[in-house]
């Protein structure tokens, strides 16, 4: 062994030897100890949360995403890796307490006087950051779902005090999962079921242990990010962060910087949620309405090879970035298939985000390669331009502010007909599809498209 600060690198004495032994699993043990980092703001500066609850026990829980898994316990720290067959999970703690961890509780068995081991194992390959650890006073009741997969097992555990708000506010899981499964196909983790934990910060995407911490009312901390009033009539951290099931658990990236893939479908779960049980009009002015928290500060894809994620715009902007290719597929049947036919295809697996851009381009047969460039890889909003001719019998465009090459036809849904304008980086001209078009155009587009239009003087 050679240390190096908190970093040990191992050597076997004859790697010569490896070649001679047979292929199959080996197993190593290590045994390690020390006080892990404490999370400064978790989830989004995490590591440890050593907290107590409202009556002072202890209230304890891991949140690493990004920090990485690696501040808790030892593994090969990197999301291009999972385990293939799941992991096993046993924490020791006072026999007054219980310690919630992912997947299926296994065992609690007692360990000398006053302590108990509580085990669980997860069968499903699962990203490192996603496995958690939580230890509280805590109460679970079971439920089931009748899903795609069959019958899904629901656990809540929450701490003793706050059973009868959980048990109302939870009554939402159903309806989530129902939505979730009508989009993406069933939900990926039925061997593992699924749970909802009550933790001492906001909520984490911990595969088949959804952390929960949004104090048992709707929207986020009682806020609606939209502005619209659409977002307080369902809790976001159970739809968003159960979203995550689908998108960054079942479908993972292999680097931090493309975790887009994660935050930008999983934001556009919450519009299909309510377009799901409010109807399509409502979940596009969610979708407007979540543009006022895009900051275009930097790209939305980080550095590779650095664990650096991309701009937070990965949320906001990227859900309407999907949104964008839904309503250029143009078919709402064909583009639900895509979702789930992607979930399918990467089932399981982690994925880059050259292989989420070839696969939607592929499966809808339009080329959005431009389109993913404006969008992820610069913070430039596109711009179309636009003119009405002075005999009012053309209307003209073009796009401005954009990469070279950019193609993204803007299909408009008029009352007794549907237009495309196809605009490219020269003016082109159309004939005015009707009287008023020039009162309708933009109204329309804005509600289904994040560009910017900007209306200029024709020379025609």
């Amino acid at each position: 062994f050679s240390q190096n600060n908190d970093i040990c690198l191992v050597y076997l004495k004859d790697s010569l030897a490896l070649n001679k032994i047979s292929p199959g699993v080996r197993t190593t043990t290590f045994y390690y100890h020390g006080t892990p980092k404490k999370a400064k703001r978790a989830p989004w500066d995490g590591g440890l949360v050593w907290n107590k609850d409202s009556i002072g026990r202890p209230f304890i829980a891991t949140a690493c995403q990004g920090l990485g898994a690696s501040v808790w316990w030892p593994c090969k720290d990197h999301q291009s890796d999972e385990p293939d067959n799941g992991v096993t999970i046993s924490i020791i703690v006072p026999d007054t307490l219980s310690a919630v961890c992912n997947g299926r509780l296994e065992s609690v068995k007692s360990y000398g006087d006053s302590l108990k081991i509580w085990s669980w194992k997860v069968v499903n390959p699962i990203n490192t950051y996603g496995i958690t650890m939580n230890i509280g006073k805590y109460v679970s009741w079971k439920d089931t779902l009748q899903g795609e997969g069959g019958v899904l097992d629901l656990e809540y555990w929450v701490l003793d005090y706050n059973v009868d708000k959980a048990k109302n506010q939870f009554s939402q899981v159903k309806d989530m999962l129902r939505s979730h499964e009508y989009w993406f196909g069933k939900y990926p983790f039925y061997e593992d079921g699924y749970k909802v934990i009550e933790t001492p910060f906001l909520g984490m995407e911990h595969q088949s242990g959804i952390a929960y911490g949004n104090k048992f009312e709707n929207g986020y901390l009682g806020k609606d990010f939209s502005k619209t009033g659409i977002g307080l009539n369902w809790d976001y951290i159970i739809v968003h962060e159960s979203g995550h099931e689908w998108y960054g658990n079942n479908i993972t990236s292999s680097d931090i910087a493309d975790m887009w893939i994660h935050e930008g479908f999983t934001s556009y779960s919450e519009v299909l949620f309510i377009e799901y049980y409010y109807g399509k009009k409502a979940g596009q002015e969610y979708c407007k309405g979540i543009r006022s928290r895009i900051k275009n500060d930097r790209p939305i894809i980080g550095f590779y090879g650095v664990n650096k994620e991309g701009s937070v715009d990965m949320y906001f902007k990227g859900s309407n970035l999907i949104n964008i290719i839904r309503n250029t597929i143009n078919d709402d049947s064909w583009f639900r298939l895509m979702l789930r036919r992607m979930n399918n295809t990467f089932y399981h697996q982690t994925v880059t985000t050259q292989d989420i851009e070839d696969y939607i381009s592929e499966e809808s047969g339009i080329d959005f390669s431009k389109v993913f460039d404006q969008y992820l890889r610069t913070t430039n909003i596109p711009t179309l331009e636009y003119a009405v001719s002075k005999n009012k019998k053309e209307f003209c465009f073009r796009w401005k502010n954009v990469v070279t090459g950019f193609n993204l036809p803007i299909i408009l849904h008029l009352p007794e007909t549907e237009i495309t304008i196809d605009a490219k980086e020269n003016w082109k001209h159309i004939e005015m599809p009707m009287n008023n078009f020039e009162d309708v155009f933009a109204p329309i587009v804005e509600k289904s498209y994040y560009i910017k239009l900007k209306q200029v003087k024709s020379k025609l």
